[in-house]
């Protein structure tokens, strides 16, 4: 993903070009209505949407007031594309994504169909979006994914497929907000380019992305029109099919392909593929017309019935087909027919198994999910699970992963509920519940934070987890595993599982903070709240109250934050827990900071180190020390901030990218820029490559803004001019707007030093604007001193204004402290 991101950084005029057709996509209109209503031609429009030109900057303005979206914040990413400067060097241990597909397998005996696929292929093309539907069963995905499959070469940049869950019982459909998440997560869109709130917002992101990609999207399973419309590709070459029960009335400009039961050759050509019969007069279902026909009728003509019934077959060498009709006719129609008799060929464990997946909280699950489930090692389950393949009972759509069609999945929950006691069911469920936390543990402990977290206590642990070998491998898990995550935390909800709904956001909180940002966890750790109030464990609770404020921190909801640390200080103190004291001061040491004091958080941070040495947690202490480090920076004590950055950076850790160590090298960089300038700027640069790499946004703008102002120190005015400018590109994408707070005054004082004074004191201005809607009274001040700054020269009494005050807002915040 941070290859990508790099690449798309390197080409500031499709950056540019995606950008207005984000601009285009909220405007709802067509490039010819657009164009008429901004005064632009028609085909200069379609070049600076397509990227092929850079529009001229009014041209720009006019598409920002049509939408009325402020021009200013594109104003850094028009002057790269219209003056475009080399690229930065990419990370060295940085590697090129291939790209995503998500397709399921193709089947290998796809049979007939030859009319519907083409029908398929022929929408395709006129409409980019077809609708295929059908009765349960028939095999609307097998056709859609069949085609995807033919198709991927022709849509090379993604192969996207999305199970919406429109008719699997025990399940809601999956809603549009959460769907385009998925939708964005895939094609490795940044968190902080997706928009926090508003499905509307999320739809014309998902448009836009997909408008300069050639992507295939399976959508499977829609319920019906409103649930899918949002999802559909807009402008640009992509496709999408999508697969329902129900004719999709709603979507009048998509077209129908509706899909029958197979015909009676094409049923016999797929049962005598499925089952490796052979052609000619010496194959059982040759020697055995009649019967051969009964397992046709009794399978009602429907593929998935069909691969049942021939597996039976391919794995039964010694029955003829009479057997088969035999054993087939015990059921009640085709569905159970199938099912019944593929579940009686197996043996109790592997019957117990497939009835117990029906429990499952997600859409997808491997061998460690099914150990858990079953209560046997990853080995047996794996095994089990292969001849739940072969038998069709469960489908494989990667090499890792499986699932199960609806209607098996129906069949498993009904059997699961008539064969197996309310406590079987409700312990088999709590060892998924336990695997997940477990392992989502495992998980967060091989991704970098600022403190580890403490092991997980909920339910019992699995007798064997997956490996984690580095974050890499933590990330792609924790990617691949979301869906999974939070139906596994929903359950746990509706089970009153609330040490689990305690547990489970807090191992995720590093993943969310590269790939979903602050919204989502905050809704889940108010959740977290409730269960631990109704838990009563006084620790839980601190844990709990405190973990929220950090979430409302991170999210610049100050007010919110204190009020939650003040509730979590009185619980920390009756748990006795040393280590939550160390956090809970610790996060309120970056609240005091943000809000203007100084001597008060220097102390907290101070404190917050010796508590994690009395806990036993070296790695806190580090952590604090290194905030120390930053604080005494900020107070001007540079040779102090350079012995303690020094002392952290000698410590022994693997991750250089280990987020105590980023502050540090950070800065390290900038105490020493007036005596060694190249020294400080190689640490600021190992420090930016290392963000890059970690993909952690904001710790990126971080590095940028510091490199910016270290070089503006050294006098390099127009370096440091394009890495503020680059900071600002990632903050521009960021929908917490809070996050600017932090770096408006030096991009500010970088310009006014550098000969731009209207653009320092718009940046200035823009910080006053925004630091009381934040809380942040220290960067008002700033803001009102840096404006000062640039009038003293125009406007002195202005000037003087506003150096008064910042003066009394110093005060009031000297007062306070």
């Amino acid at each position: 993903m941070v290859a990508q991101q790099r690449t798309a950084k390197a080409d500031p005029q499709d950056e540019l070009a995606a950008r207005l057709r984000l601009l285009q996509e909220l405007s709802g209109r067509g490039v010819r209505a657009l164009a008429r209503d901004t005064g632009l031609s028609s085909s200069s429009l379609s070049r600076y949407l397509g990227g092929q030109s850079v529009p001229p900057w009014p041209a720009v303005i006019a598409l920002c007031r049509l939408v009325k979206r402020d021009p200013r914040p594109l104003r850094p990413l028009w002057e790269r594309a219209s003056n475009p400067l080399p690229a930065p060097p990419k990370a060295s241990r940085q590697v090129q994504p291939s790209p995503r597909n998500d397709l399921p397998r193709d089947v290998p005996d796809f049979t007939g169909r030859e009319a519907p696929l083409a029908a398929v292929l022929a929408a395709v093309d006129s409409s980019r979006v077809v609708a295929i539907d059908g009765m349960a069963g028939v095999g609307k995905t097998c056709l859609a994914v069949h085609a995807a499959h033919r198709l991927a070469t022709d849509y090379p940049d993604a192969q996207l497929y999305l199970d919406l869950h429109g008719f699997t019982e025990g399940r809601e459909p999956l809603d549009p907000d959460p769907a385009l998440r998925s939708l964005l997560a895939a094609l490795d869109v940044p968190s902080e380019r997706v928009p926090q709130d508003g499905v509307e917002q999320l739809a014309a992101c998902w448009r836009s992305e997909l408008a300069r990609r050639r992507a295939v999207v399976v959508l499977d399973n829609a319920a019906d029109a409103d649930q899918v419309r949002l999802l559909l590709p807009g402008a640009g070459p992509s496709v999408a099919l999508i697969t329902s029960r129900n004719r999709l009335l709603g979507l009048d400009e998509v077209p129908p392909v509706s899909l029958d039961v197979l015909t009676p050759q094409e049923s016999a050509e797929l049962l005598a593929r499925a089952s490796g019969d052979p052609s000619g007069p010496d194959g059982r279902l040759a020697r055995e017309p009649q019967a051969a026909a009964e397992v046709l009728r009794l399978c009602g003509h429907l593929p998935l019935a069909l691969r049942l019934a021939a597996a039976r077959l391919r794995h039964r060498p010694g029955w003829t087909v009479s057997i088969l009709v035999e054993r087939m006719a015990e059921g009640e129609s085709e569905f159970d027919t199938a099912f019944a008799m593929s579940v009686r060929q197996l043996d109790r464990g592997r019957r117990r198994l497939f009835r117990l997946l029906g429990l499952l909280p997600g859409s997808s699950f491997d061998e460690y999910v099914a150990a858990a489930l079953a209560d046997v090692p990853p080995r047996s389950a794996r095994a089990m699970l292969e001849d739940l393949l072969d038998a069709h009972l469960v489908q494989q759509p990667t090499g890792s992963r499986y699932r199960l069609h609806d209607l098996v999945h129906q069949h498993a929950r009904r059997a699961s509920a008539e064969q197996d006691s309310p406590a079987e069911r409700e312990q088999a469920l709590g060892r998924v519940l336990d695997y997940y936390v477990h392992a989502a543990a495992a998980a967060d402990a091989a991704m970098p934070f600022p403190t580890p977290n403490r092991a997980a206590s909920a339910g019992r642990p699995p007798t064997e987890l997956p490996q984690f070998t580095d974050k890499y491998a933590a990330l792609a898990w924790f990617t691949t595993e979301y869906p999974n995550l939070m139906a596994a935390f929903e359950a746990a909800a509706a089970t009153a599982a609330d040490a689990h709904v305690c547990e489970l956001p807090r191992f995720m909180r590093a993943y969310f903070a590269r790939r979903c940002g602050t919204t989502h966890l905050n809704v889940l750790f108010e959740r977290s709240l409730a269960a631990a109030q109704r838990l009563g464990d006084p620790l839980q609770l601190a844990e709990a109250h405190s973990d929220l404020g950090f979430a409302r921190y991170n999210a610049g909801r100050m007010a919110e934050a204190a009020a939650a640390y003040e509730a979590a200080a009185p619980l920390v103190s009756e748990a006795g827990d040393t280590r939550s004291e160390a956090d809970l001061v610790m996060r309120r040491g970056y609240l005091k900071w943000d809000e203007g004091y100084v001597e008060e958080p220097l102390d907290l941070f101070r404190l917050a180190g010796r508590l994690y040495a009395d806990a036993g947690s070296p790695m806190g202490a580090a952590h604090a020390t290194a905030d120390e480090a930053w604080a005494m920076l900020q107070l001007g004590h540079r040779e102090e901030a350079e012995r303690l950055a020094r002392e952290v950076l000698n410590l022994t850790n693997a991750d250089p990218g280990w987020p105590a160590a980023l502050t540090a090298r950070i800065t390290l960089g900038m105490a020493i820029v007036d005596d060694r300038s190249d020294e400080s700027a190689e640490h600021l640069l190992q420090a930016l490559e290392l963000a890059r790499e970690d993909g952690h946004k904001h710790n990126e703008a971080w590095c940028l803004n510091c490199l910016g102002v270290a070089l503006r120190q050294m006098g390099r005015y127009e370096e440091a001019l394009d890495s503020h400018r680059q900071a600002f590109e990632l903050l521009d994408e960021l929908f917490e707007e809070h996050w600017k707070i932090h770096f408006l005054d030096g991009y500010g004082e970088t310009c006014r030093l550098a000969g731009l004074p209207d653009e320092a004191l718009r940046l200035h201005r823009q910080a006053l604007e925004l630091a009381p809607k934040v809380g942040y009274r220290y960067k008002e001040a700033l803001a009102h001193e840096g404006i000062a700054a640039v009038l003293d020269e125009t406007d002195p009494v202005a000037a003087a204004e506003h150096r008064a005050a910042g003066q009394a807002i110093r005060q009031e915040l000297k007062a306070g402290a």
